[in-house]
């Protein structure tokens, strides 16, 4: 696959102190700052320099259980992207939100509101929510199942594209000489009645920048999957091996293409925490020195989470008992369940060597190596039909950050991988996305 006409798009994750699970820890890491808008702004800027596409902010609905031991709490991220959006002019900002623990009117307003306010550089990325405990936090006696999760996203996300195409593109006029501000011919409810949601319409506000912020997803199960071909124009995926990112990246193009889709509008970005020195002997020592920082109790607590077997009692330099994961139930259908099932039976770790693979990054793609190794890794992915870029998730901030972006980002330029500038100024633009029509619309231009 040339990459002469395609390149990289690539965007910062940002987790407070870094995404390896001590990374608040390390020497050269400030979670004294994490709660310091400063701090944010300083990589938003930075990650803007780079010409980075976009930065990444997960949420999630519930305080971890083991926050005691790591930096796991949660800004809420529109607050966040409101601030960080005022200092920068160009970057994109994609934030996380549940559809099963939101209203989607609510949601599109808070939505629509940071993409007009940041002139088109939002971006939604859309979670059912996997954590059984946020259920206690809204009411509810138990967590929807799998299936109930996605049923309701497939309709919470139908009712939000109405939302933002209720106000047709023309419908803000501001004309002074006449006194019309809005054409109202142009402002619809959407008198939406479903399964799960009932939304009269029309939304407080016009028609985004770029007509709707840019849908984006975080699930590999067959579920996420079948969800993500109808919806996602990005997807935020995790691998561990070439050969697993190409299955996942040829069968979400072919579904993509199934549905009457075209797949060159729906990215697929791979998570990668890379650890950097100047040479592989010194990143992987670098990595070995973030591993030896880790807590035990903690890893253990994040494993149980993701395969439901409490190994509290094992020896951690034995080999893993297999035997205790099960692939049925709600965590089977899970796609981080897969990840960790495959390093288990790929690579056949001891118990402590599966909880520092997973120490970096959750399962993503943890690479040591020189500037020079990172990009050749970045580069096979790329060229080999297994991503169309990445999602950037550096082991500790800020400096995880810095040196991707001052020694792997201008050999990915020399290469010609990557952006020496922006194109345009929205979110869209830079993933090399289509303004899409406005549902409303439509059928009138079809009659004209």
């Amino acid at each position: 696959m040339p990459t002469e006409s395609r390149q990289l798009n690539l965007n910062l994750f940002i987790y407070p102190a870094g995404h390896h699970e001590a990374g608040w820890r390390y020497k050269d890491s400030a979670p004294e700052r994490v709660l310091d808008i400063a701090y944010y702004q300083e990589l938003a800027k930075k990650a803007e320099t780079s010409k980075f596409d976009a930065l990444f902010f997960a949420d999630g609905p519930a305080l971890a259980d083991n926050i005691r031991y790591a930096s796991r709490f949660r800004l809420e991220p529109l607050t966040w992207i409101s601030a960080l959006a005022a200092v920068t002019e160009k970057i994109g900002f994609i934030a996380t939100a549940s559809t099963t623990y939101n209203e989607p009117y609510n949601l599109a307003r808070l939505f629509a509101s940071v993409d007009h306010l940041s002139g088109g550089r939002g971006g939604w990325n859309i979670v059912t929510t996997g954590d059984e405990s946020a259920a206690l936090n809204f009411g509810f006696d138990r967590h929807p199942t799998h299936a109930d999760r996605y049923e309701r996203a497939g309709e919470f996300v139908d009712v939000v594209t109405k939302l933002w195409d209720s106000w047709e593109d023309e419908a803000l006029v501001s004309d002074r000489e006449s006194g019309i501000f809005a054409d109202t011919d142009k402002i619809h409810p959407i008198n939406h009645i479903g399964k799960y949601h009932r939304v009269k319409g029309p939304l407080t506000l016009p028609r985004s920048p770029q007509g709707r912020p840019v849908y984006l997803q975080a699930g590999s199960s067959p579920d996420g999957r079948s969800f993500a071909s109808r919806y996602a124009e990005a997807i935020f995926t995790a691998h561990q091996t070439l050969g697993n990112a190409q299955e996942f990246y040829a069968d979400i193009k072919a579904r993509v293409k199934s549905v009457g889709r075209n797949p060159d509008h729906v990215k697929v970005l791979p998570g990668i925490s890379p650890f950097i020195g100047s040479t592989e002997a010194e990143a992987r020592a670098l990595h070995d020195e973030f591993n030896e920082l880790t807590q035990p109790e903690y890893s253990l607590h994040q494993l149980r989470r993701i395969v439901d077997a409490d190994l509290s009692s094992y020896d951690l330099d034995g080999p893993f008992p297999r035997e205790l994961i099960s692939v049925e139930g709600e965590r089977g259908a899970s796609s981080r369940f897969h990840v960790v099932l495959d390093i288990i039976e790929r690579e056949n770790p001891t118990i402590r060597q599966l909880l520092h693979r997973l120490a970096g990054a959750r399962g993503h793609w943890v690479q040591a190596g020189t500037p020079e190794q990172i990009a050749d890794n970045i580069q096979e992915w790329f060229d080999n039909g297994a991503a169309d870029g990445f999602n950037i998730m550096p082991p500790y901030l800020q400096g995880g950050f810095d040196i991707f972006a001052e020694e792997v980002v201008p050999i990915l330029r020399r290469r010609g991988l990557f952006r020496h500038d922006y194109d345009g100024a929205t979110l869209r633009d830079h993933f090399g996305l289509p303004r899409p029509e406005n549902t409303f619309s439509q059928p009138q231009k079809a009659s004209a």
